[in-house]
């Protein structure tokens, strides 16, 4: 029914016209020839209709193979198309950008990231060997809070009143499906790079958090060894100290077993583990390791990353204070600042010496769990302390990001 209303509207139109014309040219110039000319304007009359038939019916033909349906949207000569895109204006409209100017045919576009618009003309081949055909699209970006509604105009480069003799073969409805298609393909682009990124940042934190369950199931053997062997020399000697020592011993291991990635640790139970490594040391070390500790009692809630802490704390033994004859003291300390908390260990051993060394990926490996844990919230930091030693200073912020894995 669409089509055959089609067919007959511009039927009706041309002939209408072709009428108009003829009753003029009969008045003005014929009146006064003679001859019988209605077989002359019969015959033009039946060519125009073929004409017209002819171009109606691939018309309709284009526009079927086109869109799969024929209605009075799809048959226009003008098309609009609504397109809702999930992402901030200006990202859409560089989509839009980047999809008008690979259209086939594509020439003299005029971008404007401002007024959010993009137009271009574009040359089409006529699909029956008539030469080419000149169209136009517009395209506006509409800003719509964390999204962009993009509006696209297809029409030919002629005036719209034409449209009631005139049909474009589907060359706009063509580059209309285009056009969404360009951007729905550039979307899905888009998408597929965001999943590949979560999913590259989940594996990470999956790698981060197997090595860290790996810190905690391999208690340093030569310290734990070390630790039972000087509780077995002083049962013998001074039993209280050795039962002082077997003591912490559960206690540091007590809080070495692993946790679960949700099982954020807090400051607290972090310094009651460093505690008890150092508690140890200094029953081992004696009189040559001091240990100072300030920390206020309403930081000790903070959340803070696994086995972090205890890392500043070996570091400050293993290449602070061991390799320095007659040791030194360890500090550890915290206070509020603007961004957050801050934790610091310091020590006044050895400091940056060519023969402190360690090969750093302790420290590295505390950068990293940070950015991942806490991205731009949480900082690190290694000065030379003073007179001699190291401090190393962790900030994370007060409360847990929300969502945020600590382990």
């Amino acid at each position: 029914m669409t089509s055959t209303l089609f067919i007959f509207r511009l039927a009706s139109v041309w002939m209408a016209c072709y009428l108009a014309l003829t009753i003029i040219i009969n008045e003005t110039f014929l009146e006064h020839v003679p001859g019988d000319h209605g077989g002359f304007f019969f015959t033009l009359a039946l060519v125009l209709l073929f004409v017209i038939f002819n171009s109606a019916f691939s018309h309709l033909r284009r526009v079927r193979l086109i869109a799969g349906a024929l209605d009075s949207a799809t048959l226009a000569n003008r098309q609009r198309r609504q397109i809702e895109v999930p992402f901030e204006a200006g990202a859409v409209f560089d989509m839009v950008d980047a999809a008008i100017r690979e259209l086939p045919g594509v020439e003299d576009v005029e971008s404007a990231r401002d007024s959010l618009q993009v137009s271009a003309k574009l040359k089409r081949a006529d699909p029956f060997g008539f030469g080419t055909r000149t169209n136009q699209a517009l395209v506006t970006v509409t800003p719509n809070g964390d999204a962009g509604s993009v509006t696209v105009i297809c029409e030919p480069e002629r005036l719209a009143w034409t449209d009631w003799f005139l049909v474009d073969f589907g060359t706009n409805l063509e580059t209309a499906e285009a056009i969404g298609r360009a951007i729905s393909r550039r979307v899905a682009e888009r998408r597929r790079a965001e999943q590949a990124s979560v999913k590259e940042t989940v594996t990470e934190k999956e790698l981060t958090v197997a090595k860290l369950s790996l810190l905690h199931a391999q208690v340093e053997p030569h310290f734990l060894y070390n630790t039972l062997a000087s509780a077995q020399i002083l049962t013998r000697s001074d039993p209280a100290r050795a039962d002082q020592m077997l003591g912490n011993l559960i206690s540091y291991l007590r809080h070495s077993l692993p946790r679960t990635e949700d099982t954020p640790s807090t400051l607290g139970e972090e310094l009651a583990r460093a505690r008890a490594y150092l508690d140890i040391l200094k029953i081992r070390m004696g009189p040559s390791l001091n240990l100072s500790i300030d920390i206020p009692d309403h930081l000790l809630p903070t959340p803070f990353p696994t086995m972090m802490l205890q890392t500043l704390v070996e570091n400050a033994i293993k290449h602070g204070l061991e390799p320095q004859p007659g040791g030194g003291t360890v500090w550890i300390l915290a206070r509020d600042v603007e961004q957050g908390v801050a934790v610091t260990v310091a020590d006044d051993g050895r400091g940056f010496s060519a023969e402190g060394g360690g090969t750093g990926i302790g420290l590295r490996n505390v950068r990293e769990r940070l950015r991942l844990a806490y991205g731009n919230a949480a900082s690190f930091a290694i000065v030379s302390n003073f007179p001699n030693g190291v401090a190393a200073t962790i900030t994370v912020p007060a409360k847990a990001a929300e969502g945020g894995s600590h382990a």
